[in-house]
C-alpha cells in the first residue's frame, strides 16, 4: 500500500507544480485552491508511505516522478521547449526510479499496542 500512497502522491506533486504555474502567481483563486489542496495531499500521501519505505528511496522515487511528470506535461501542454536532450534524461530518470523501485527491500511493520 505504501507504493500506492507514494505513487498517488507523486501523481499530486505533478499537479500542484503545473498548478503554480496556472496559478499565475496565485491570481487565479480556483487553480490557486486546486494548487494548495494538491500540495496537501501530495505530502499527506508521502508522509503515509513514508512509513513503510526508505526516506532516500521514497523521497527519490516522489521527487523523480514528480519531475518527470511535470517536464512532461511542460512539453506536452504548456509549450516548453523539446529537445532529444530533455526527453533521453527524462527517459533515463523513468528507468532510475524504475531502478530504485526493483532494488527497494520491504519493511515489515510491527504492530504495538499503540499502533492497534
Amino acid at each position: 500500500m505504501a507504493w500506492i500512497y507514494l505513487f498517488i502522491g507523486a501523481l499530486f506533486e505533478i499537479g500542484w507544480a503545473v498548478g503554480l504555474k496556472m496559478s499565475e502567481g496565485f491570481t487565479r483563486p480556483i487553480i490557486s485552491g486546486f494548487t494548495l489542496l494538491s500540495i496537501f495531499i501530495s505530502f499527506f500521501l508521502f508522509t503515509k508511505a513514508l512509513k513503510m519505505i526508505d526516506i532516500g528511496t521514497g523521497y527519490a522515487i516522489f521527487t523523480g516522478i514528480g519531475a518527470a511528470g511535470t517536464a512532461v506535461i511542460g512539453m506536452a501542454f504548456l509549450g516548453d521547449i523539446k529537445s532529444a536532450g530533455k526527453v533521453f534524461f527524462i527517459a533515463v530518470l523513468i528507468f532510475g526510479i524504475i531502478g530504485l523501485k526493483m532494488s527497494d527491500t520491504p519493511k515489515v511493520e510491527v504492530l504495538t499496542e499503540e499502533g492497534l
